[in-house]
């Protein structure tokens, strides 16, 4: 005999408590730590799908789907309308230098001068600013903005201070022009020897002041680094930068463990929220470290790379070419080491579980290291190592990305600075496979996207518009900057979210608004996918979101 309720109920009871059983089922919901609705996400999955809402619990995405769906399925401590806004995976800037840049914070800003004259005005305003600083620093001079496009020398600096250090480094920090205080300090004069980098003279054999590439350590070495109270306050400033335009992990290229370990603290205290990946400067010391103890893999600090300069900066003429500058046919450029010195760190990076990434502008800098990464990993193809920047690439050479697996960490915002006057250095013929971001796609299949700022702006933005319609801020040149290297809007989003990610073997945590990722996301008042081009740029980020917290909210 089958025992049911109905066997012990009168007939009009068992429908009732059957409803009961179904009602309390159906208000039994999971709780979540936060509820998303009202909004167009775009999930940046692999089919590239767009939802309305998700769920959040323990610092990660647990439901994507419709609203209506995830509200009867969830309960939420908090609850949130985007006001159908915009939302995007958190920004990840593939190439910057967060630490150097907030520190320089604190330096004479000398980003868009379009004058010498005007450096010296806002350096003599700086130094009324700060009268007891034992360096005068500054940072982001470029003579090519300038009318003369020439470099500058240290005589009005000495004229204007005598009695204390200078150092101005180039927008693209790769040069520097540092006062006659500043050379005595360290010691240089004309005969000190240079390896990898220039100490400038005049038709007369004086010193310039103005210092290339390795030439800048001469100097850099005398200058004291803040206190760690002071620089805790400009990385907190830094990071405020960082959340307001929509960046919530960062690739910050060239570090010492020192410097890590700092940061690192500051993520424990729950004072730095940003997560980083940390590319490791190969000094001695940082190698015998870490390749003794093995990457640091954790959801807020990755550490398990090295970050390395095969050659300068095209605007410097430190970048290493094949050919003579067409403006300079007398001067090639150069390498920042030997070729054996970097054979040899390939080999010994080969042989441990940390990438190696190189900083290459120069078609025989790229040259050389792809040959040299080809060699090291002998067909391991999902080592990721990277070239970073990727600027100038010979025809023959751009099938090696695809061919070795190397990663191309590209800035598109390079593209449309550089545009003026790259042209001028490199010849016509050569230009056309420099920047071509859309080329370089086509051979490895992706694109980790970057700013490099503070040589550029931190807005992740600038580089997105930069990717898709190969214009400035001025929305120049009105047909684009090479056209045939733009990518599309899709791919502009996937490369500063999880292509990023994947660069870094960090795409199964970040760069997707999909259950099981970290809940870093970030609001928008603009659809990416679909505004006119102009109005790209000044997009607002409303929210910043790192693990489920609100980070950033604009008033």
């Amino acid at each position: 005999m089958n025992f049911t309720a109905s066997t012990f109920l009168p007939k009009l009871a068992a429908p009732m408590l059957a409803l009961a059983l179904l009602s309390s089922c159906g208000t039994k919901r999971e709780a979540v730590d936060l509820l998303v609705t009202n909004a167009t996400v775009y999930t940046v999955d692999s089919t590239f799908s767009k939802v309305e809402a998700f769920a959040v619990k323990d610092g990660k995405f647990v439901a994507v789907g419709p609203a209506a769906d995830l509200k009867a399925k969830y309960q939420a401590a908090q609850e949130v309308d985007a006001g159908g806004k915009f939302i995007y995976p958190g920004f990840y800037d593939a190439h910057c230098h967060f630490y150097r840049y907030s520190l320089g914070l604190s330096y004479a800003d000398l980003v868009g001068t379009t004058s010498w004259e005007e450096v010296l005005q806002k350096l003599q305003m700086h130094r009324q600013k700060y009268p007891q600083a034992t360096w005068l620093l500054g940072r982001g001079w470029d003579q090519n903005d300038w009318p003369d496009k020439q470099f500058p020398t240290k005589d009005k600096l000495d004229q204007l201070f005598p009695d204390v250090p200078v150092a101005l480094i180039r927008v693209d920090g790769h040069a520097a022009i540092v006062n006659q205080k500043a050379l005595d300090l360290a010691g240089v004069t004309t005969r000190t020897p240079i390896s990898g980098g220039t100490i400038t003279r005049d038709a007369q054999g004086r010193l310039t002041g103005l210092l290339v590439d390795n030439a800048q350590r001469l100097v850099g070495k005398d200058i004291a680094e803040p206190s760690p109270a002071e620089a805790t306050q400009l990385l907190m400033q830094g990071q405020q930068n960082c959340l307001a335009v929509g960046l919530t992990s960062l690739a910050d290229a060239g570090l010492d463990k020192a410097n890590i370990d700092q940061m690192a603290a500051l993520q424990q205290q729950k004072k730095l929220k940003l997560r980083l990946y940390a590319m490791l400067t190969p000094t001695p010391e940082n190698r015998a470290h870490y390749l003794k103890n093995g990457p640091v893999l954790t959801d807020n600090l990755t550490v398990a790379s090295f970050k390395v300069y095969a050659d300068g900066a095209l605007g410097s003429r430190g970048a290493c070419l094949v050919k003579p500058y067409a403006d300079r046919p007398k001067e090639t450029g150069f390498l920042l080491s030997t070729v054996k010195e970097y054979r040899t760190l390939a080999k010994e990076l080969a042989a441990s579980k940390f990438q190696m990434n190189t900083h290459a502008i120069g078609d025989s800098a790229n040259r050389i290291i792809l040959n040299i990464y080809g060699e090291a990993l002998k067909g391991q193809k999902d080592r990721r190592w990277r070239i970073e920047h990727a600027q100038v690439i010979t025809p023959a050479d751009m099938p090696k990305f695809g061919q070795f697996g190397i990663v191309p960490s590209v800035q598109p915002t390079h593209a449309t600075s550089d545009m003026y006057w790259a042209g001028e250095r490199l010849g016509a013929e050569r230009l056309k496979t420099a920047y071509a971001y859309k080329e370089l796609l086509k051979q490895y299949g992706q694109l980790a996207l970057g700013s490099d700022f503070p040589v550029e702006n931190i807005n992740p933005l600038f580089g997105f518009h930069a990717a898709v319609a190969r214009q400035d801020a001025k929305n120049y040149p009105a047909t684009g900057f090479q056209m045939e290297n733009a990518i599309s809007r899709p791919d502009a989003l996937r490369g500063m979210t999880t292509w990023a990610a994947h660069a870094a073997f960090e795409e199964k945590r970040k760069g997707q608004i999909k259950p099981g990722m970290l809940a870093d996301f970030v609001v928008l008042d603009t659809d990416l996918l679909t505004a006119p081009k102009e109005q790209l740029r000044g997009a607002q980020v409303l929210q910043t979101w790192i693990g489920g917290e609100k980070v950033f909210g604009r008033k």
